[in-house]
């Protein structure tokens, strides 16, 4: 298996049924080109791990949890929890989380921090807005995200770092060019250290996925909407395997 890592994130879709529904498609399969993963709802977190079971290759994240380990934090779950539900990665600063959920760079970190003290792989996302793009402030912009995440964090930790530019997130995004891409991850690399594999998010479908894998410096893809459905998410990942093997 390579180390070119392949997921999707489920954001608030899929009712308990369709994700067993899910995790039985792609837990069928155990030649596996690059190194996938499933990043559920929390409804569905403990369904989807135990659908896949703790042999497959096929990882497991949570979407977010709290920084504390337990207490009077209403609504919120704890790294512990999802832990226990079978997450072994964990999701963590996703620009809607910072946008509508108020998530600053500290939280961030206290969340990375929990992650890594409870053995769970973070998978850290950053990326700049339309507007700072503009003001060519992107490289620094990210560059403080990452070190801010980070920070606290021994050197020899690993964690995934997605570069989802926030313009090309959602269903009007736009994937950023092959070489602005490139650039970013040069940027990411230098903050973060050889500690980190760096993935693209934004816009990545079955016709661009190819092309992304292959921009310098990209160790993944983490995928929205062009892989719910089990046929989509098992095209791109052979795609990409195609070209990583």
């Amino acid at each position: 298996m390579t180390e070119f890592w392949v997921g999707t994130s489920w954001k608030m879709t899929k009712t308990l049924a369709q994700a067993r529904e899910f995790a039985r498609g792609v837990g069928a399969r155990a030649d596996w080109p690059v190194r996938p993963f499933v990043v559920p709802p929390a409804t569905a977190l403990a369904a989807v791990a135990a659908e896949l079971g703790p042999a497959s290759p096929v990882r497991v994240g949570a979407q977010d949890a709290h920084w504390e380990d337990a207490g009077a934090w209403t609504g919120e779950v704890s790294v512990p929890q999802v832990a226990d539900a079978g997450a072994t990665m964990l999701e963590i600063g996703h620009s809607e989380r910072r946008e509508y959920f108020g998530e600053t760079d500290e939280r961030v970190n206290l969340k990375v921090l929990a992650a890594v003290r409870h053995g769970l792989l973070p998978l850290i996302c950053v990326g700049e807005s339309a507007e700072v793009r503009r003001a060519g402030g992107a490289a620094e912009f990210v560059a403080d995200q990452v070190r801010a995440a980070l920070a606290g964090v021994p050197a020899g930790v690993p964690v995934l770092i997605a570069y989802e530019p926030i313009w090309a997130i959602g269903a009007t995004g736009r994937p950023a060019r092959p070489e602005a891409v490139a650039e970013m991850a040069v940027v990411i690399a230098a903050a973060a250290g050889t500690r980190a594999a760096v993935l693209y998010g934004g816009s990545v479908n079955l016709g661009n996925a190819v092309e992304l894998a292959r921009v310098p410096g990209i160790g993944g893809l983490f995928i929205g909407r062009a892989a719910w459905e089990v046929s989509d998410y098992l095209c791109i990942a052979d795609a990409v395997g195609d070209l990583v093997a």
